[in-house]
C-alpha cells in the first residue's frame, strides 16, 4: 500500500511542476510583452512571477527528494 501512496505523490509532484513550468513560460512571455509596451508596473509584477515559478519549478523536485530519502 505504501507503494501506491509513494506513485500517487511522484505523479502530483511531476504535474505540480509541469503547471510551474507553463506558468514560467507564460509568464516570462507577458513580461516581453509588457517590456515592449513600457508598462513598468507590470513588467514588475510578470518578472516577480515567472522568478518565483522557475525557483519552485526547481527547489520542489529537490525538496521531496530529500524528504523522501530520509
Amino acid at each position: 500500500m505504501s507503494d501506491l501512496s509513494f506513485d500517487a505523490s511522484i505523479f502530483w509532484i511531476t504535474l505540480f511542476t509541469f503547471i510551474l513550468i507553463i506558468s514560467c513560460f507564460y509568464f516570462t512571455l507577458t513580461f516581453f510583452q509588457h517590456l515592449r509596451n513600457g508598462e513598468e508596473r507590470e513588467i514588475k509584477q510578470s518578472k516577480q512571477a515567472a522568478v518565483i515559478c522557475f525557483a519552485l519549478m526547481l527547489l520542489l523536485p529537490v525538496f521531496y527528494t530529500l524528504m523522501v530519502s530520509r
